[in-house]
């Protein structure tokens, strides 16, 4: 990749903002986790997912995409195993538990089990639909083939630098949102929503694989 080509970088970073920005199951996540447990309690969450990601991107570019070509029984795999996982994770916002009153940051164990950390949402990015199609389509349509590792490195931390505001924003709108879900009523119908926002967001993906 030429370093040199504004316009290539341009559209790198175009893309990387749209598709990072758009909504989708990790900005579900992160907007109910700034709601419930505000943005401080969530950065573990969001560097999870920019560093999970910017792994995924450098295994894509590196022909990992093609591994599931070869043997597409192991995409259909991951694409289960995300499906049950969205599960889990839908009934853990619906049942999110009250925000706490002292702090708007800090975070009520007793009610809940906290907010998603470093670990889980790097790994989550793995079964995520949504993180496997901007990877492959980052690779795919913007990044130059031909490049070498160095064009795959630099395209990949080109897109998480993109990528870690860009989610920050959905923690951060979900933090300004609480002090209109005080009540536990606004609360509820708010994280019922978001759990159906995630559970829909993967329905495409599992309809496609029943195919």
């Amino acid at each position: 990749m030429n370093l040199f080509n504004l316009q290539l970088i341009l559209s790198l970073g175009l893309f990387a903002f749209v598709s990072s920005i758009t909504p989708g199951p990790n900005n579900m996540m992160l907007l109910a986790s700034g709601v419930n447990y505000g943005f401080s309690a969530s950065i573990r969450h969001i560097f999870g997912i920019s560093s999970g990601f910017m792994v995924m991107l450098l295994a894509v570019g590196l022909g990992l995409g093609q591994f599931f070509v070869a043997y597409p029984l192991a995409h259909q795999f991951m694409k289960w195993a995300g499906a049950l996982y969205m599960l889990y994770l839908a009934w853990s916002i619906a049942n999110s538990g009250k925000p706490t009153e002292r702090s708007p940051n800090r975070v009520d164990k007793s009610r809940n089990s906290g907010p998603m950390g470093f670990w889980a949402a790097a790994a989550f990015q793995w079964i995520n639909p949504k993180a496997w199609v901007m990877a492959i389509g980052y690779f795919s349509t913007y990044v130059p083939a031909g490049g070498g590792v160095a064009s795959i490195v630099i395209s990949s931390l080109l897109f998480t630098v993109v990528n870690l505001p860009a989610c920050s924003m959905w923690a951060l709108m979900g933090q300004h949102l609480r002090q209109f879900l005080a009540k536990d009523f606004y609360r509820k119908l708010f994280n019922w929503s978001m759990a159906g926002l995630l559970l829909a967001s993967f329905i495409p993906v599992v309809m496609n694989g029943a195919g």
